[in-house]
């Protein structure tokens, strides 16, 4: 049982998601200091100085009914910035890589030789009468 834990862990694309988590998380958190440090203020600026933002009290001195239409509007931001990186960095990119591929342009990952694989299998084998 740990050792089919082991073997899921340590495959290549759990590790890969894994990392892709992880600078998901701090690209969102750089986004998200970017929107609330700098665009959250530009558009609590068109309100006037008597108000506590952009944004609308529902009942006066109570400040847990304040709508707040800025940090709506930023989060909203942060989503587009992080979508739009996405589909540019990552999504168009890997399209127009397949389509060079498909259209023959660009020559696809090349498959192993035959002795190549009866030597990963030789070794696999062999890894399995060793934990045996």
């Amino acid at each position: 049982m740990i050792k089919g834990f082991k073997d899921f862990v340590l495959r290549g694309n759990v590790v890969d998601l894994a990392v892709a988590v992880l600078i998901g998380a701090a690209f969102g958190s750089i986004v998200t200091a970017f929107t609330s440090g700098i665009i959250q203020p530009l558009i609590n600026a068109v309100t006037p100085p008597s108000s506590p933002g952009f944004g609308v009290q529902l009942v006066g001195g109570k400040e847990s009914t304040y709508i707040d239409f800025a940090a709506v509007l930023s989060a909203a931001l942060n989503f587009l910035i992080v979508a739009a990186v996405v589909y540019f960095v990552i999504v168009y990119p890997l399209r127009a890589l397949q389509e060079r591929r498909r259209r023959g342009i660009e020559p696809g990952p090349a498959a192993p030789t035959d002795v190549e694989l009866l030597t990963e299998i030789r070794d696999l084998l062999r890894a399995q009468q060793r934990s045996s």
